[in-house]
């Protein structure tokens, strides 16, 4: 059947006659699948043209929507013949997936937002069976590096539910970006949120573009993207980073930054890539302005998660600042790392006593991990493994597999070529769980996501580019119930399946790279990158110790 991700279970019926869509076609909806039906209806009346009214009460429909208690949250069961496609989710979830698969049975017109003349409106006779591997299936978009306007945002949510991948996680502060109004702290977007020009490449090229970049998103605004995303399944994975990562933020409200060490009063947001050293610093009057900016991510944000970031925080500051080494006295620590511990675990207690849990990068495990602290393993596995094996819930996103930033090929036509090479195979390829982990610390490793950092993106285009097709490749590995050893997995059937795809893709206007490498428009000579030559390293085998 062609489809990506692939299914559970798929049982064709090749002798029976199939499903055919027209314009008298109705849609009976059972109780508790109107939502569903909803976003159905006005996906498929865009594409077909096709009114697909509710059929009247006590009649079958042509599509018959319904849930079944029996099922799993996001299971879902789908059955064509002549008569009716039947789609029956365990939740709304559940349908939403269904649907999904039936706008891939119908073929890539069904992605389209107008009728193409003379299109096929068919549906094989066949029964599909379907259910996810991990319950986090995500894509993290980087927003603070490179602002994607609104309706970026909604198209790429759209692009993650087509795949059956139901967390965005929105990466909303760096030291290049304050993404996210703050009533009670304006300065936060109004400095923040815009900084006076961007590095064009990596720094090795020495060429910046002198043209001031910004935007944010208002509170409605986010309200908006976390209901359109709810109505297709994916939930909204709000990240405020801290301590590091915040230059915006101290340019914002210097008081925030180490001011005995540093003139945090003369800081802008940061123009370069990278990481900078202007970290907050971590007294109480700190630890309240970010819980106040946390009450209100929490009004917007229902997901139970919320990033707090924690990666890459450079202690030189706290080295040297007579007032953090005052802090680390005063609260009996050791040293700069458990200081830094010391604010994950405040926020750890703060979000849990409000019934949400903090989930953070691999490096809230250097000073002690907070007890109830998720990881984002992207160092390697090795984090993933440690926080799992101590009974951490993990989601699995290494650097060396699934940073979509990173390069898809070698040679002069790929544009900024970051990273090491990881083709649509390498990540068709990759596997969340490390064989090192027995049946109990797997248990932990809750999802697995891919990670889209932006400071080569200065556009959708450019992510278009780096995601797809390999978000693709990551949905199947993320969904599909396939072999755990990686050399087991039958890449030439994905490889046919994506021939298939790709017209869906074009269908749905991403600016994929095309097997045969970029068009014209997407290279871009002489803008230096930073590639890393020979294999990943040790951390990326699954077999690494």
């Amino acid at each position: 059947m062609d489809l990506i991700p692939a299914p559970l279970r798929v049982q064709p019926r090749p002798d029976a006659p199939p499903f055919v869509l027209h314009a008298g076609s109705r849609i009976a909806v059972a109780p508790g699948a109107e939502a569903a039906a909803r976003r159905l209806r006005a996906e498929l009346s865009a594409a077909t043209g096709f009114d697909l009214d509710p059929a009247p009460a006590g009649e079958d429909g042509d599509l018959r929507l319904a849930l079944d208690p029996e099922l799993g949250a996001e299971e879902y069961r789908l059955s064509a013949d002549a008569d009716a496609v039947r789609l029956t989710g365990g939740g709304p979830a559940g349908l939403a997936h269904a649907g999904q698969t039936l706008r891939q049975l119908l073929g890539p017109a069904a992605y389209r937002s107008a009728p193409l003349p003379g299109a096929d409106w068919t549906v094989p006779a066949v029964e599909v069976h379907d259910a996810p591997r991990f319950g986090w299936r995500g894509a993290m978009l980087d927003v603070a590096r490179h602002f994607m306007p609104k309706a970026g945002v909604l198209r790429f949510v759209d692009q993650l539910a087509a795949h059956k991948l139901n967390v965005l996680h929105l990466h909303l502060t760096d030291d290049q970006g304050w993404r996210i109004e703050v009533r009670r702290y304006p300065k936060l977007t109004e400095v923040g949120g815009w900084r006076e020009r961007s590095m064009v490449g990596f720094r090795a090229g020495g060429r910046r573009d002198d043209q001031p970049h910004g935007g944010y998103y208002t509170q409605d605004d986010l309200r908006e993207i976390v209901a359109y995303a709810a109505a297709r399944g994916v939930t909204v994975v709000p990240e405020i980073d801290l301590p590091g990562h915040n230059q915006a933020a101290v340019a914002a409200y210097p008081e925030l930054g180490n001011t005995d060490v540093v003139d945090t009063a003369a800081l802008g947001t940061w123009t370069d890539w990278g990481v900078s050293e202007n970290i907050l610093n971590a007294s109480e009057a700190t630890l309240r302005f970010y819980e106040h900016v946390l009450e209100e991510v929490l009004e917007v944000f229902p997901s139970t998660f919320v990033h707090l970031g924690g990666d890459e925080c450079p202690k030189e500051q706290w080295k040297r600042s007579d007032a953090a080494q005052a802090r680390i006295a005063e609260l009996g620590l050791k040293d700069e790392f458990e200081l830094q511990s010391h604010v994950i675990r405040h926020f750890d207690r703060w979000l849990a006593e409000r019934g949400r849990r903090l989930i953070g990068w691999d490096e809230i495990l250097e000073g002690g991990l907070a007890p109830g602290a998720a990881v984002s393993s992207w160092r390697g596995y090795e984090g993933g493994i440690a926080a799992a094996s101590a009974g951490h819930d993990v989601v699995m996103c290494p650097e060396q597999h699934v940073y979509l930033d990173h390069r898809q090929a070698d040679g002069p036509d790929e544009p900024v070529p970051v990273g090491w090479v990881r083709t649509l195979e390498d990540v068709y390829r990759f596997e969340p769980v490390p064989p090192q982990l027995d049946a109990a610390a797997a248990a932990h490793v809750i999802g697995t996501q891919a990670n889209i950092w932006t400071e080569f993106m200065p556009t959708g285009r450019e992510v278009d580019y780096k995601a797809f097709p390999r978000l693709a490749a990551f949905a199947e590995v993320a969904w599909s119930d396939l072999p755990r050893d990686p050399a087991a997995r039958d890449w030439a059937d994905f490889e046919r399946r994506m021939a298939a795809h790709y017209p869906r893709l074009d269908a749905l206007g991403i600016e994929y790279r095309r097997p045969e490498g970029p068009r014209p428009w997407q290279r871009r000579p002489g803008v230096v990158g930073r590639p890393l030559e020979g294999p990943p390293g040790p951390s990326a085998g699954v077999a690494a110790p």
